[in-house]
C-alpha cells in the first residue's frame, strides 16, 4: 500500500509503499476512504508529542470500508462502511465499562501509538467496541472530520461543560476543530462569538451564520467579547492549546462561567502561567477534554441528520503527496477550513 511515512521531524514525508497491515484478530483493516489533516498531526510532525516513535504513519480522523476482519469480531463484515474516534479504548475496563472511554489507560491512538490513515489501508483494533457504521449518503470527507475535530467539540460542549441553549459561547481559534465548536454551539441554541488572528477565518465563520467575531490582534480582545455578550461569556472554548488564548479564553468569561480546553497544550506550551486569581475572584469551572468517547457517535450523528451543516468547514481535498505542504502551513496563521485526503494514489 501507498502511505505517507515520517521518518524525520520538520521533514517532507515519505510517500512510500509499505506492506499490507495484518489484521488484529479483535479488529478489521479498512481501506482509507478519507483522512483529515490536523492540527495535533502538526504536533507529531515537528516532534512535540512524546508518545510518538519514528518512523511512523500519521493520521488519526479516517473512515473507510472494511477489506478484512478478524477471527473475534462479531459486529463487522467485509464491505461495511464505518468510522472511528481516534482513541481507541479496549472496552472492557473499569473506565470504559463506566463510559469513559478517552481516558482508557490501555488505549491505542493511530497516528501516535500505531500506524494512522495516511495511507490507502489502516488496521483498526478493538473494532466491536470502536467502530460506528458510516451513515448513508454521508460524504466520506465529512465523515473523516468528525474522526477528531467535531467529535472533540461536540464532547466539550455536551458531555463536559453542558452548553445549554441561549448562553454566550466564546470560542476562542477559529481552525478545524474552533469552527465545528461555533457550528455546534449554534445547532445547540447558544450566542456564539469567535476570536482569531486571521479576518478570512472571522468571514468565513460569520458567513455560516455565527453571530460575531472578535480579531484577537485588537487592543483588547477580552473587552470587546465582554461587550458583546454584555458582561462575557457562559462558557469557552480554547481551540489551539497555547497561553494566549487559554488566558483570553479565562478572562472573557462572566462570573460562575466555564471554560473547557479543547486545544492540545504541547512541546513548549505543555505548562502554561496562568491568571488563577480571575478563576478565584470569577469561581469559574475549567473543564479538560480529550476526544470522545464511541458510544457518543449516535447523538452527533442524530444532529447531523437533523439538520446541521458541517460541511462548509471543508476547504481542501488533497493527495497524500499535499500531506506535508498542509502539515506545514501550521507553523503560521492557517487558512480557513480543513484540508482532507481523498486521493491515496499519489
Amino acid at each position: 500500500m501507498k502511505a505517507a511515512l515520517l521518518t524525520g521531524y520538520r521533514s517532507d514525508l515519505e510517500i512510500s509503499d509499505l506492506p499490507d497491515p495484518d489484521c488484529p484478530r479483535d479488529g478489521v483493516v479498512l481501506e482509507v476512504l478519507a483522512c483529515g489533516i490536523c492540527r495535533s498531526d502538526w504536533h507529531v510532525w515537528v516532534g512535540a508529542d512524546p508518545d510518538v516513535s519514528l518512523p511512523q504513519v500519521g493520521g488519526h480522523e479516517y473512515c473507510g470500508v472494511v477489506r478484512a476482519v478478524g477471527a473475534d469480531v462479531t459486529r463487522w463484515r467485509v464491505g461495511d462502511r464505518v468510522i472511528a474516534p481516534f482513541i481507541l479504548a479496549c472496552g472492557g475496563c473499569a473506565d470504559c465499562q463506566a463510559g469513559n472511554q478517552t481516558i482508557c489507560a490501555d488505549q491505542v491512538v493511530p497516528g501516535f501509538t500505531a500506524p494512522g490513515a495516511f495511507a490507502e489501508q489502516i488496521a483498526v483494533p478493538r473494532a466491536d467496541v470502536n467502530l460506528t457504521e458510516l451513515p448513508e449518503g454521508m460524504d466520506p470527507a465529512l465523515a473523516a472530520a468528525l474522526g477528531c475535530r467535531v467529535t472533540t467539540a461536540w464532547h466539550a460542549l455536551t458531555g463536559r461543560a453542558a452548553l445549554r441553549p441561549g448562553e454566550w459561547l466564546a470560542v476562542w481559534g477559529a481552525g478545524g476543530v474552533g469552527l465545528a465548536a461555533a457550528l455546534i454551539g449554534k445547532a445547540l441554541g447558544a450566542r456564539v462569538v469567535v476570536a482569531d488572528l486571521v479576518q478570512e477565518k472571522l468571514d468565513h465563520a460569520l458567513s455560516l451564520g455565527i453571530d460575531a467575531a472578535v480579531h484577537a490582534g485588537g487592543a483588547d480582545p477580552v473587552g470587546e467579547l465582554r461587550e458583546i455578550t454584555g458582561g462575557g461569556a457562559d462558557l469557552s472554548v480554547e481551540a489551539l492549546g497555547i497561553a494566549p488564548t487559554t488566558i483570553n479564553a479565562l478572562k472573557c468569561l462572566r462570573k460562575l462561567g466555564r471554560m473547557v480546553q479543547v486545544g492540545m497544550p504541547a512541546g513548549d506550551h505543555a505548562a502554561m502561567r496562568l491568571p488563577w486569581d480571575v478563576v478565584y475572584s470569577g469561581q469559574l469551572a475549567i473543564y479538560g477534554t480529550r476526544g470522545m468517547p464511541a458510544w457518543r457517535y449516535p447523538s452527533l450523528l442524530s444532529l447531523i441528520s437533523g439538520g446541521l451543516d458541517l460541511s462548509p468547514m471543508i476547504a481542501r481535498r488533497v493527495t497524500l503527496s499535499d500531506v506535508s505542504t498542509e502539515l506545514a502551513a501550521f507553523d503560521g496563521p492557517a487558512p480557513p477550513g480543513i484540508a482532507v485526503i481523498t486521493d491515496f494514489t499519489r
